[in-house]
Order: C-alpha cells, then sequence, then structure tokens
C-alpha cells in the first residue's frame, strides 16, 4: 500500500502540470502511444492468445484496429474540443460572456476487465490522456501476458508521474479503490460496480461505470433469416461470447423456430466446422478464460438441450457454440451468459417479449431485427437499454461519434470519442462580466423608480 501511496502522490504533484498541457503536447503523447503499439503488434495479439487462445484475427480486429483508430480520431479533434464553447447569456445579464471550459478532473484509476484485455484498458486511457489526467491503471490478473504487454507499452510512451500500470491480484484493486482518486472508470460486472460504486462515494468520486446484462435480440416475422443468422453467429461466438454486449438471448417467432434452427446450424458448421471436434481443433474460435468459467457455464445447461453439440473440454476451457431451446426460468436466464450458449425462446405476441424486458434490469444493448418502421419504432419506445443496434449486432461501439454505456444495471456514463473526453473532464462554467451591465438596476433599494421600471422591463421577458 506505500507504493501505491507513493504512486499516488507522485501524480498528485504533477496533476497541474498535466491538467495545463496544451492539444499540440496531448496529441503528441498519443501518436507515441499509437507508435508504439503498432511497434508491439504481433505481440500484443500473442499476449492475448497465451492468456485464452483468442484468434489473431479476432485480437486484430476488436483489440487493436478499435484502439488506434480511437487515437486517430482524438488525434484529429482533440484541439477542437478542448476550446471553450460559447454559450447564450440571458437579458438580465447583457454584456456577458458565458462560456463552458472543459477541465481535467485530476487524477483518474481506470480498473480493465479480462475478455477485452488491450482495448478496454487503452480505449479509457486514450480518452483520459487526451482529457489532460494522470492516471493510474490496473489490467485484470485473469490475463497476465497482456498486463505485462501493457505494463511495457505504458512505460515506454509515458513517465509514471502521468501514468502508470500496476500489476497485481484483486487485493490491488481493493487498496487502489480506498485512495482519493477524483475519477474511477470500471468495466466488469455489476456487483463488482456496485462495489466500486461505494469506495468512489467515501472520497465523492465522479464514476463511470461500464457494466453489462443479458442483451435480447427480437426476431420480427419478417426478416432475413439468413442474414440475421449469420449477424447472430457472429456476434455470439467472437471471443467465445465473452463479450459485455453479446447477444444473450433469442425471441423468434414460434413459426420460424425449425427454419431458424436449421439456418443457424449451417451457419455455424460454416464458421466453426461441421461437428465439435472440428470446432475444438479450429484456431478461429477463442477458449474461456478460467475453470470457474468453464465450470459456471457447464453446470447451467446441464439440464438443457443442446441442439448443436456437446462436447467440451475442461482440460483448455473449451465449450463449443451452443443453440438451447429454452424457457423464461430456466437457470440459463437467471443472469448474463459470457460464454457461447445462445438460448432461443418462441413467442406468439411481442407484447408478452416487451412485458418481460421491462420487468427486468435495463441491458446494455438490444437488439432487434425487422424490416418494419412500425415494430421498430415500437421496440425502441416500449425499452430501456445502454444502446441498440437495428438488424444488426455489436457494431455500435465501433462508431466513435456514439456513446457508447450502460444504463441502470448496465452501467453509468459513457465514453468512445468526445463522449471518452467529456466522462474524463469537468464542464466548468465561466462568465465574464464587462464594463456594461444592467445588473445594478436591480441592486437595492427596490424601492427606487428606476429599480421598478427593470423590473417591469424584465417581465416583458418571461
Amino acid at each position: 500500500m506505500n507504493d501505491l501511496n507513493a504512486l499516488f502522490d507522485l501524480q498528485k504533484n504533477n496533476r497541474w502540470n498535466i491538467s495545463r498541457s496544451s492539444a499540440f503536447e496531448r496529441i503528441k503523447k498519443l501518436k507515441k502511444l499509437k507508435d508504439e503499439i503498432v511497434r508491439r503488434r504481433e505481440d500484443v495479439k500473442l499476449a492475448i492468445f497465451k492468456d485464452f487462445k483468442k484468434p489473431y484475427a479476432e485480437s486484430e480486429l476488436t483489440e487493436i484496429h478499435t484502439v488506434l483508430d480511437e487515437i486517430n480520431f482524438a488525434a484529429k479533434y482533440l484541439k477542437c474540443w478542448m476550446k471553450p464553447k460559447r454559450v447564450s447569456t440571458p437579458i438580465t445579464l447583457l454584456g456577458s460572456r458565458s462560456e463552458i471550459h472543459y477541465e481535467a478532473r485530476g487524477i483518474v484509476l481506470i480498473l480493465s476487465p479480462w475478455n477485452y484485455p488491450f482495448a478496454l484498458l487503452i480505449n479509457p486511457l486514450i480518452a483520459a490522456v487526451a482529457a489532460g489526467n494522470c492516471v493510474i491503471a490496473r489490467p485484470s490478473e485473469k490475463t497476465p501476458h497482456t498486463g505485462v504487454i501493457l505494463k511495457e507499452i505504458i512505460e515506454a510512451v509515458f513517465n509514471e508521474n502521468e501514468v502508470a500500470m500496476v500489476l497485481g491480484e484483486v487485493d490491488v484493486a481493493e487498496k487502489l479503490l480506498e485512495l482519493p482518486f477524483d475519477h474511477i472508470f470500471f468495466t466488469g460486472s455489476t456487483n463488482v460496480g456496485k462495489k466500486v460504486m461505494i469506495a468512489a462515494a467515501k472520497n465523492l468520486a465522479t464514476v463511470t461505470l461500464e457494466l453489462g446484462g443479458k442483451s435480447p435480440v427480437i426476431l420480427d416475422r419478417d426478416v432475413n433469416l439468413e442474414q440475421a443468422v449469420e449477424k447472430l453467429v457472429w456476434g455470439k461466438y467472437i471471443n467465445a461470447g465473452q463479450t459485455c454486449v453479446a447477444p444473450d438471448y433469442l425471441f423468434i417467432p414460434e413459426e420460424l423456430k425449425n427454419t431458424f434452427i436449421l439456418q443457424f446450424k449451417r451457419q455455424v458448421a460454416k464458421s466453426y466446422g461441421e461437428n465439435s471436434i472440428e470446432r475444438k481443433n479450429n484456431s478461429d474460435f477463442a477458449r474461456l478464460i478460467d475453470l470457474g468459467s468453464f465450470n459456471r457455464l457447464t453446470k447451467k445447461i446441464e439440464k438443457e438441450n443442446d441442439l448443436i453439440g456437446d462436447l467440451t473440454s475442461s482440460d483448455d476451457y473449451f465449450l463449443p457454440p451452443i443453440l438451447l431451446e429454452t424457457t423464461l426460468t430456466s437457470p440459463i436466464m437467471e443472469d448474463e451468459i459470457f460464454g457461447p450458449i445462445m438460448p432461443i425462446i418462441l413467442y406468439k405476441d411481442i407484447e408478452n417479449v416487451l412485458s418481460y424486458i421491462q420487468s427486468g434490469p435495463k441491458p446494455l444493448a438490444l437488439y432487434v431485427f425487422s424490416n418494419k418502421k412500425e415494430f421498430i419504432r415500437s421496440i425502441l419506445s416500449s425499452t430501456s437499454s445502454g444502446g441498440v443496434v437495428v438488424n444488426g449486432v455489436i457494431i455500435h461501439l465501433a462508431n466513435p461519434r456514439l456513446p457508447f454505456g450502460g444504463v441502470g444495471h448496465s452501467g453509468q456514463g459513457s465514453y468512445h470519442g468526445h463522449f471518452g473526453f467529456k466522462a474524463f473532464s469537468h464542464e466548468k462554467s465561466v462568465l465574464r462580466e464587462r464594463k456594461f451591465s444592467l445588473l445594478p438596476l436591480y441592486y437595492p433599494p427596490y424601492s427606487s423608480a428606476l429599480n421598478k421600471m427593470a423590473f417591469k422591463l424584465l417581465r416583458l421577458f418571461e
């Protein structure tokens, strides 16, 4: 703990130097970070593969590319983001100038998860640096190889009095949460997110919580089923289903059941192999992160009917793509799956579907497949979620012009692009009063004729 205190104090002494840095200086740091990531690109992919056999192609697409895209976007627009924004001034303050200034929050803590161990630490770091903060970051202990590479990259780019990486077990995260950070950015489970919020409250620190939840999919009757299934198989089984915005469960019309199952089996075979043995040997399919995840998921599906295949392997935490026809009261529907299991639930009346979604915690994402504007409009107006994709899955988080975040149990606050910059900034109001001002007309004594006339004038603008 003493080392953490010393590190915190080191950044505290440097906090104002960093917050006063110019757009040019911050962009220079971001570009240096980009150069180091590009230089260590293959090392990053190898480290993630060592941690849970994530395919190189998936690491390239979902870890490295997203980070480089985020850096490029921030570097392009940061100068504009940092400029004070002038806003209008009411008649009573005529002659004054009103502005919003973006001030760095100060010293921030980033706690990142294991499922996208590189991107989900570096992306918020980009936003924090762009906003002029000092940062202490701690990656998950479940991905040690990636943690080492992250630390090496950070140390090659930043001095520890500005950005520092701390490795260690859960107790390290707990000790960090005792420090008086100005802002805490946490990505992980809802249960741990509650603990983070409690810790933040002790120091009145602001928080951004990127959590999860059971993200539903709703299929309408008039969809191109082949295209929908292709997207669902990709979105569900990328990273072996260990994605916070992965389609968690699926509502389909009763009459589409048999056609859907047939299409789904075909697409899984096309993507990962004809049977579970081929899928196990397929290098394009990641593994579960650890034995705990493997045991948790296999226990949940013990009494379920797997419609695709049933070969599992605890030796390397392999769980194949699984499709289940289930019910709303099944154990698999109790909490977020976070694995390669797709439960399907049949429906007749869309109102029953909406009632079920409305009755539970608000999900991080919701996906609707339909060609009917009225159907889509009804889903959007009758549900609450962090984000929505129409006729697709997952891809909303790839647009830096959209805020990414949850609501309620699925999170608090958002980031990516400008929204990330604002998440790590305090919007400070600045009003510049000029020599000419109407305010003296409203000073006491309130009985003067001029004062009474001023109040009558004010009423004209009500």
